[in-house]
């Protein structure tokens, strides 16, 4: 720092005001694209800034996920932790917010003592005596910090940002928890339907099995039948365990999330359509405005930054004020009498000569420490980019994919139907029905598969954009979800 800045934090500490050393925050530039890559069905949409994120997984319209994500927000460990770490960082704000004020003490002595008459003198004229009397005193002391490099401004600038920061974080925990209930139970619903669809296959490779058989032993088909039959009916039936074990863990997952011990936790199958809610969608850089871990990143830089301030203002002299005020006597009749005043008024100043460069490896390590958050405040800005693009161009692709499944599905089940009655009028071989009955499991799983995809990228996307924009429309309404929604999101993302 140069002559006219020492004197002016000098000028300002005499008015008690202090000069902060350090840069002043800034929020560093990142590249965003002015908007997203779109393709059908997507529409842009101009999110509203200040809108509620609300519960977005009301929007889904399923009451056991509703139900389960009240469960997890009640009872997750998880979310307990952020929420003390936000307490904590509250609690350090204002114990730095305290530095500004004067500390005020009170002390009080009452004691009776004997002084040594072989002390040391003071006067070798005068001899010592030995003396008991009795001591009372009564002070009140004061102590004041002039901040004359703005230490104690950056400690609370760097404690208000770390409070900012456990408060973002808290929504990011809040955010992730609830997007993790979402997407294990949809993983498990998305299982379900396919062990629906391999039970309704089994009893389909059942019938034809016993029909096979039937026809052996009239000595109308070989063995061979017989046994491709069996085969395929084994495999499906190994399938349908494979799946069972990924249920089970999807139900421990949900367990766990919800705060409850995986053996006391059942979810009870349930086979039903699977739909993903209409998703709006806005400019990139509003999409970072609401990102929870996005805030907390470009906080972390402010408490750094103001972490500077601090290493730097040991450069300065550190300026206490010492006001003390009291009454000492040694007998409590006298004790508030006017010759027992006692009072000091001092200033101590401190300053640092020679340090063998400690202080300036404290700035530079603050100063690292800044560069570190500001790297991963890019970084988060990147993968929040990447997440959203990545849900915006899936949900489209997927869609797609979701129609043409199901025309292979339909298609798949006309080839089964003429390969069946091929057989049965001797023009063609059982291995064409054996095929055509593979082609048909594979087909519908495959459905189940891609919608269940489909729901998860829902989830994703809605994380990907920071949770839900506007309030959700009452359950039973008749009106479309959209309609609750300000004017410039009712044009939404996913729909045709």
């Amino acid at each position: 720092m140069n002559s006219r800045r020492l004197a002016a934090c000098a000028l300002a500490a005499a008015l008690l005001g202090g000069c902060a050393a350090g840069p002043d925050y800034q929020a560093p530039a990142v590249d965003i694209p002015v908007s997203w890559q779109l393709e059908a069905p997507w529409t842009q949409a101009v999110p509203g800034d200040a809108e509620d994120k609300g519960p977005w997984w009301l929007r889904f319209g399923d009451p056991q996920l509703d139900a389960l994500e009240r469960q997890a927000l009640a009872n997750s460990p998880t979310l307990d932790l952020a929420g003390a770490r936000l307490a904590q960082a509250r609690a350090t704000l204002a114990g730095a917010q305290g530095a500004r004020f004067p500390q005020v003490g009170v002390g009080a002595r009452a004691q009776r003592f004997e002084i040594s008459a072989n002390r040391p003198l003071t006067n070798y004229a005068a001899p010592n005596y030995s003396t008991v009397q009795n001591d009372f005193a009564l002070n009140l002391t004061a102590s004041y910090e002039i901040d004359l490099a703005g230490r104690v401004q950056r400690s609370v600038e760097a404690a208000t940002a770390s409070a900012a920061q456990s408060a973002a974080d808290l929504e990011n925990t809040r955010l992730l928890l609830t997007t993790d209930v979402a997407a294990a139970y949809f993983s498990l619903r998305a299982t379900d339907i396919e062990l629906d669809v391999l039970a309704r296959s089994i009893v389909l490779q059942r019938r034809a099995l016993q029909f096979v058989t039937d026809r052996h032993e009239l000595g109308a088909v070989s063995g061979l039948d017989v046994a491709q039959q069996q085969a395929l009916l084994d495999n499906t039936l190994a399938q349908v365990d494979l799946l069972r074990k990924q249920r089970t863990q999807y139900e421990h997952a949900l367990a766990t999330l919800t705060g409850t011990p995986a053996p006391s936790f059942a979810l009870a199958a349930d086979v039903k359509p699977l739909a993903p809610p209409p998703v709006p969608i806005g400019i990139p850089s509003e999409a970072l405005q609401r990102r929870p871990d996005v805030a907390a990143a470009e906080r972390a830089m402010a408490a750094a930054n103001a972490q500077i301030g601090v290493a730097s203002a040991a450069f300065y002299p550190s300026v206490m004020l010492l006001p003390s005020i009291g009454v000492d006597s040694r007998t409590l009749s006298t004790l508030f009498d006017a010759r027992s005043l006692l009072w000091s008024l001092g200033v101590t100043a401190t300053q640092t000569i020679f340090d063998g460069g400690r202080i300036r490896a404290n700035v530079d390590f603050a100063k690292a420490g800044y560069e570190a958050t500001v790297a991963g405040y890019r970084r988060v800005v990147l993968t929040a980019l990447q997440e959203a693009e990545d849900g915006i161009t899936g949900l489209a692709s997927l869609e797609r994919a979701s129609v043409q499944a199901q025309t292979a599905v339909d298609s798949s089940r006309r080839v089964l139907e003429m390969a069946a009655g091929r057989y049965q009028g001797g023009a063609s071989t059982f291995l064409d029905v054996i095929t055509a009955q593979q082609a048909v499991l594979a087909t519908e799983r495959q459905a189940a598969q891609v919608n269940g995809q489909r729901m998860l990228t829902s989830v994703f996307l809605v994380k990907a954009l920071g949770g839900d924009w506007c309030g959700v429309a009452p359950r039973g309404s008749a009106a479309d979800a959209r309609t609750d929604c300000p004017a410039p999101l009712r044009q939404v993302a996913g729909t045709r």
